[in-house]
């Protein structure tokens, strides 16, 4: 099937690099496919266009379509491959809805639910799904260091609210830190989160729609070298990463079943990833990336790895399950 493809990358925040890392694995696996496949470059300010021999086509906003040898072509399928906003966010999705053009990931709606964290802890718990206490703080609020201490103790994290790769995430140990921190945090974002912190093992969860059923990879533990999963952690080699993770059976039972529910309550599609502590034997929720990273680096890859699942087969499913969509768009 010669499906024209677009492969989104890049983005508006902290995480465009990353994206454009993600975005190269996704192409490079495609090229091999039957499809026609370019890489769509979006930041703050241009989108355009590129072909495997680096083409630059100007990009259509309207219909998302391109001049290419005089020939116009109109994206057929999106991969989308940007973390943070647009792509994470809801905002390309919604575009996308509008012009009747599947895409990868989940709605624009589970997106941006999902994106907010606060927003999304507090659905997660309306669904008794558990996960840590937390605080929440808008710019510009009048707050009480003593307040977020009688409500949390310590230590806390203190968050971007839609940021992803641990940007603008802080972990303090005492009040006389936790100021600078909320601070710091509301560099990258104009709202925040405020959380309890975990005391026990973290796990990474990789979910998809694999055959018309929902699929829970290999889990993954992860040890952090740093004193959390933060960005050197994740993208440095500041950790081990666990596949499949040698944690008690009782534990990979709950948490799976977790993962499918959560999956299918929330309205994921495509491929996600979750992040989990289990404290007292129970899997909390941290939260769920709706666009996980697949860099070299990444978790989710690994996950693929050790399944016995390629990037190739893995990006076919995900764009047959996406043109799939064309029935309810």
């Amino acid at each position: 099937m010669n499906t024209v493809v677009g492969v989104a990358w890049g983005g508006f925040t902290s995480e465009h690099d990353i994206s454009k890392k993600s975005g190269s694995t996704v192409f490079n696996a495609l090229k091999s496919s039957p499809h026609q496949v370019y890489k769509i470059h979006i930041s703050k300010n241009d989108w355009y266009v590129t072909d495997d021999l680096e083409n630059k086509y100007a990009l259509n906003k309207a219909d998302f379509s391109f001049i290419k040898e005089n020939q116009k072509l109109t994206f057929e399928v999106i991969i989308n491959m940007i973390h943070g906003a647009p792509g994470e966010s809801g905002q390309l999705a919604a575009l996308l809805e509008l012009l009747q053009i599947p895409q990868s990931s989940c709605s624009s709606y589970t997106a941006a639910l999902t994106y907010n964290k606060r927003d999304f802890l507090a659905v997660a718990r309306s669904l008794n799904i558990p996960t840590a206490r937390f605080f929440t703080l808008d710019q510009g609020d009048v707050y009480s260091l003593e307040a977020i201490e009688t409500a949390l103790g310590f230590p806390c994290f203190v968050k971007a609210n839609r940021a992803g790769s641990s940007f603008g995430i802080y972990k303090v140990y005492k009040k006389e830190d936790l100021k600078s921190a909320i601070e710091k945090a509301f560099e990258e974002d104009t709202q925040i989160l405020i959380e309890a912190a975990l005391e026990g093992r973290e796990v990474s969860v990789g979910v998809l729609k694999w055959k018309n059923e929902i699929k829970v990879l290999p889990i993954t533990e992860i040890i952090s070298e740093n004193d959390f999963f933060d960005y050197e952690a994740k993208y440095e080699g500041k950790s081990q990463e666990i596949t499949p993770a040698q944690i008690p059976e009782a534990w990979t039972e709950a948490v799976t079943v977790l993962s499918k529910e959560i999956y299918q309550k929330i309205g994921l599609e495509g491929i996600t990833r979750s992040e989990f502590i289990f404290e007292n034997n129970i899997p909390h929720l941290l939260e769920i990336n709706s666009i996980p990273g697949m860099t070299l680096e990444s978790i989710v890859p690994q996950q693929l790895e050790r399944d016995g699942i390629s990037m190739l087969d893995l990006l076919e499913e995900l764009i047959a399950e996406a043109l799939r969509k064309k029935e309810y768009l």
